[in-house]
């Protein structure tokens, strides 16, 4: 496993002519610390916008340069407290956070919330590859570095949870305390997030199956199920904000199914009830920033999944070190993964996770948890928190 890791680093970063030794651990470990040194090291400019009203509070726009990518972030307060920094999943912004930074801000906390790398105002790099954990948790480190601060707490959702979980694997001198909602830790030994181990379980049509591509890439490891664009093709046919409705609203805890052709068309005809926590406002400025950049590079996560299980060979037996709470609904379909329940509650996750503090199981409440219980989620995170 280590020497295909050590393979994958030589194509991807040129180190063809690198003595790879009998250290292959402590040399991954050195990559990761180089790699998140090495957006450090670029120079990190912020522009800061005069304080703007957004929706019912006070936010801030920042626009930072690290690591050769414009990352754009939202945060609130200048307060005395620890900085935090909060993730977004997919197809989410900044703006998912919305509540929780006003919250946190009035109880003295500066919490930021970016755009993560290709989505919203942070710049997309066209190639699939830059897109790989190491350079995700890259960007997070730089975020962190800019804030000021050793430390600071860390908040996460759907993908954003699994960025989160990986930079507390990689960089846990970083994390304060974790708060994840909805993904819990997904160990590399498991095999669980491969895409032929979903594709087997659930179908060509399962999401994960149907955002991956077909390339002849020696430096990628994706698995062909259809051609470049189709997914985004088949997204353009269809009205941004239904789409975006389709997604928010969805509460059907089986798993997420994107079926080709007319019957995608077919459904995207159907009416959709807003519920009372999303207000079309809302849904608007998500479609705005989503027909400004299109879904690629959030759909090029899922086509780095592959590739980060093979490069996180080192860290098979890793565990989580840093306090830790964990939330979820009961009616979100990550939760009804195939065997996450048992996972959870029968002992694997506190064994994987020893500091993990707290599980809340949400009633009644779906994926976009952080949006449908946004007075709850804020509350949960900072009687964390504030423990320390």
């Amino acid at each position: 496993m280590f020497s295909s890791t050590i393979s994958l680093l030589k194509l991807e970063f040129g180190w063809s002519n690198f003595n790879f030794g009998s250290f292959q651990l402590d040399f991954a470990l050195r990559f990761i610390h180089a790699r998140t040194e090495g957006f450090r090291r670029n120079s990190i400019s912020c522009t800061t916008a005069e304080r703007e009203k957004e929706r019912d509070g006070e936010r801030r726009d920042r626009t930072q340069d690290g690591g050769g990518e414009r990352n754009k972030d939202a945060f609130g307060g200048e307060g005395r407290r620890a900085g935090g920094a909060l993730l977004h999943g997919f197809p989410e912004l900044w703006y998912s956070w919305r509540y929780q930074i006003l919250s946190l801000a009035a109880r003295g906390y500066r919490a930021v919330a970016p755009d993560l790398r290709g989505y919203g105002d942070t710049e997309a790099p066209a190639d699939i590859s830059a897109y790989s954990i190491f350079h995700l948790v890259g960007d997070l480190v730089a975020l962190i570095d800019s804030l000021g601060q050793e430390q600071v707490f860390v908040v996460g959702h759907d993908w954003g949870a699994i960025v989160a979980w990986n930079l507390c694997v990689f960089r846990p001198d970083k994390v304060k305390a974790l708060v994840n909602l909805s993904v819990p830790f997904l160990p590399r030994k498991q095999g669980l997030w491969r895409t032929d181990t979903l594709r087997k379980i659930y179908g060509d049509d399962f999401y994960v199956s149907r955002f991956q591509l077909l390339l002849h890439n020696r430096t990628l490891y994706i698995t062909a199920y259809q051609e470049p664009g189709e997914v985004e093709a088949q997204f353009a046919q269809v009205d941004t904000e239904f789409l975006m409705k389709r997604f928010l609203t969805s509460r059907n805890p089986g798993p997420l199914i994107i079926p080709k052709g007319k019957e995608f068309e077919r459904r995207a005809n159907k009416d959709i009830t807003l519920p009372s926590w999303l207000s079309e406002d809302d849904i608007n400025y998500f479609a705005s920033k989503f027909i400004k950049t299109g879904f690629a590079g959030g759909l090029n996560y899922y086509r780095n999944m592959d590739k980060n299980w093979e490069l996180s060979a080192p860290w098979d037996d890793i565990q989580i070190k840093v306090p830790t709470k964990f939330i979820v609904g009961d009616q979100d379909l990550a939760y009804h993964f195939v065997g996450v329940k048992d996972y959870i509650h029968k002992g694997g996750f506190r064994r994987d996770v020893p500091f993990l503090q707290d599980v809340i199981v949400m009633e009644g409440v779906a994926h976009f948890i952080n949006q449908e219980r946004p007075e709850e989620i804020s509350n949960y995170i900072y009687e964390f928190i504030q423990k320390f």
